[in-house]
């Protein structure tokens, strides 16, 4: 519904910014090292999620779009909802949460407030190889990043989906039209994935 607020920031809270478009003040949940980069009386831009129930809606917001990625991830955990998530995205970094659920670091993990050791291993199972270093990403090419996401949206990792495109692209003629190679690339990718 609402992808990002451009505004100034009006005000900032233990976890919400307030930030001010025209005439319209928008209350906004954020992880506090996100909330951390706002900067009061300066123009910023949120990303934004709602989230809507029959007895509520709140606004959450992160610093750019991998952070609401991973905030989506978290949500996928079973017993994790979005105040959970923010609250554990305020207490580690993106950069140590990816290596953390990378490395199978349980005891970094249980060290996030509010992580117990159950949900930990559940965000464990749940999101190791889900989220992507931004570096990563940003080695490929505009088409790698939407197959990427395709692949993603069927199951995979994006990370192994990312090493099998690269794979497969190593394999297809470059001469090719781009929609062709596209297709290959995508089919042959699912072979790669699949083991076949």
């Amino acid at each position: 519904m609402f992808n990002s607020i451009r505004g100034i920031v009006s005000a900032k809270g233990s976890e919400t910014a307030f930030i001010l478009t025209g005439d319209i003040e928008w209350e906004i949940a954020m992880p506090v090292n996100d909330l951390a980069a706002l900067v009061p009386n300066r123009e910023c831009r949120v990303f934004t999620w709602l989230y809507h129930r029959e007895d509520q809606m709140r606004l959450f917001g992160f610093s750019d779009e991998t952070r609401r990625a991973t905030f989506l991830e978290i949500l996928k955990v079973e017993g994790i909802g979005p105040r959970g998530a923010i609250k554990i995205m305020g207490g580690i970094s993106q950069d140590d949460l990816e290596h953390a659920l990378e490395a199978g670091d349980l005891a970094r993990l249980e060290a996030v407030p509010g992580l117990g050791k159950k949900t930990a291993q559940k965000m464990l199972l749940s999101l190791k190889g889900k989220l992507v270093h931004a570096q990563d990403v940003s080695v490929y090419s505009s088409p790698y990043n939407d197959l990427v996401e395709a692949l993603a949206a069927m199951g995979y990792d994006r990370r192994s989906a990312a090493e099998a495109l690269a794979k497969a692209d190593a394999a297809i003629d470059p001469s090719l039209a781009d929609d062709v190679r596209e297709k290959l690339l995508f089919k042959e990718a699912i072979v790669y994935l699949s083991g076949a």
